[in-house]
């Protein structure tokens, strides 16, 4: 399998300019695999405005039908080379290789989707008092920047592309520095189903280095950014100078309520994946279990069994569930509010303890007993840690849920319709699920609210979020 080391830029790969490199680190083995050439403001410049040029050279005036067809193009691209795809984020960031099949096919059906919508998405005709007639238009922006997260690198990257892509805007796709080979194979495989220089690049390097000189870019006009809430606080803050457009996915310390109504027999069978799935590295996981006390033991004994017949072990496995944590400094950031709830005598019920001789493991922990002031009930812990606490009372209960400055994700278990609604709009989350832990569905809007971030993923709404609106009034 050949690795992708270099930039992708105006249709093509390019060294970078300073010379200097990624050097990718393989999470289930420790060892260096490949070194990935990094972009300085130079060439994230000549990048820039390669897609301006592309843009208004005929991207955002092509008929909505040949865009439809070249985003088509690129799904079937990548349903071809799914396997390869899926072997670079196994090796990139040690996902395990059954999620990252089934990712790589999520982001072809993101293309699809999106090339769907392109001939479906538009304005509309207005009635206006005075007469005459009124009409609004979707226009593109011009040159968006996407900036992915390390967690769902390929899915995420996809996400962003595809609709402002749709949409009429040319992308500038930086991917996080742990995680670089399937955005610069998604470049890669745009490029050669057809898409024009210069419409979608993709530039691997340091945030450090040339993330604030990418939002700030005076021909950037919207930013799209996946990651860490303290990030994109800073995004937003830059972003604020030229009143950029900005839509900003972050943080999440998401909560998984369980009622005595509920099956809660599934409930517990289910709940350790929608927490523990890609070694909890997930804004969506639910790593605030709140279980109603007459079924609490019942459950939290279904949970636990459930956990502990999780496989932990080689990404390359079919049959392992759990990979390692992506790097050194994520597993010891990890372990470091494991160390804080030690001292504070929380109960562990399993888990906390590293697993094998080579790579970032670190076995499911299961807490009970975490105060509601304690950082591993309030912080975002990004690793495969769930705190679990009885309730009683409804009312007291939804008081902690949205004690938090988080509100992304969440699940609600009830046989009792009336509850499941009432409950569903008291959650202060953007997306919720009911006896289900699905967050994620390509035609629907995903996003969060308070400050898990703004704007809208995924669904028609992220083709808006891509767009200006323009009202034109004709005059009888």
């Amino acid at each position: 399998m050949e690795l992708p080391e270099r930039l992708f830029v105006d249709g093509g790969w390019r060294d970078a300019v300073g010379g200097r490199c990624l050097s990718l680190v393989n999470p289930a083995t420790e060892e260096p695999f490949v070194d990935v050439a990094a972009a300085d403001v130079a060439d994230m410049t000549a990048a820039v405005e390669s897609a301006q040029r592309a843009w208004e050279s005929g991207w955002r005036d092509l008929a909505p039908g040949k865009r439809e067809a070249l985003l088509h193009a690129v799904a079937r691209k990548l349903r071809e080379h799914q396997e390869e795809i899926a072997q670079l984020e196994r090796l990139q960031i040690g996902k395990p290789i059954s999620d990252a099949r089934d990712e790589a096919g999520l982001g072809a059906r993101v293309f699809e989707f999106y090339a769907g919508a392109v001939t479906k998405f538009g304005g509309q005709t207005l009635p206006v008092g005075r007469g005459g007639f009124d009409f609004t238009l979707r226009q593109s922006m011009g040159v968006v920047a996407a900036i992915v997260p390390w967690n769902f690198p390929f899915p995420i990257a996809c996400w962003k592309a595809a609709p402002a892509l749709a949409a009429g805007n040319c992308v500038i796709l930086k991917p996080a520095s742990l995680s670089p080979l399937t955005a610069l194979k998604l470049g890669q495989l745009a490029h050669e189903a057809g898409l024009p220089p210069g419409v979608l690049q993709v530039l691997p390097g340091s945030g450090s280095t040339i993330g604030d000189a990418l939002v700030t870019h005076p021909l950037v006009r919207k930013v799209s950014f996946t990651g860490s809430t303290e990030v994109g606080r800073r995004i937003m803050e830059l972003a604020a100078r030229d009143i950029k457009r900005i839509s900003l996915e972050l943080g999440g310390k998401s909560p998984n309520i369980v009622f005595a109504d509920a099956d809660w027999q599934r409930a517990a069978e289910t709940s350790p994946m929608s927490v523990f799935a890609n070694t909890g590295q997930d804004c969506c996981a639910r790593s605030r279990m709140f279980v109603e006390r007459s079924v609490f033991e019942g459950f939290l004994e279904r949970f636990v069994a459930v956990t502990r017949k999780l496989v932990v072990g080689d990404p390359a496995k079919d049959e392992t569930q759990l990979g390692p944590l992506v790097s050194a400094g994520q597993r010891e950031s990890v372990e470091a509010y494991l160390d804080d709830a030690k001292v504070l005598g929380t109960r562990f019920v399993s888990g906390g303890v590293r697993s094998g001789a080579k790579g970032y493991f670190l076995e499911p922990t299961i807490l009970l007993d975490v105060k509601k002031t304690d950082r591993c009930w309030r912080e975002e812990i990004f690793g495969p840690v769930v705190a679990i606490t009885a309730f009683d009372d409804e009312a007291a209960m939804l008081r902690d849920v949205n004690d938090t400055p988080y509100g992304l994700s969440g699940s609600v278990w009830t046989s009792n319709l009336s509850r499941a609604l009432r409950v569903a709009r008291a959650v202060q989350s953007g997306v919720l699920s009911i006896n289900s832990h699905s967050s994620v569905h390509v035609e629907a809007p995903f996003g969060g609210f308070k400050q898990s971030g703004l704007g809208r993923d995924l669904g028609m709404g992220a083709m808006e979020g891509y767009t200006e609106l323009k009202n034109v009034y004709v005059g009888e």
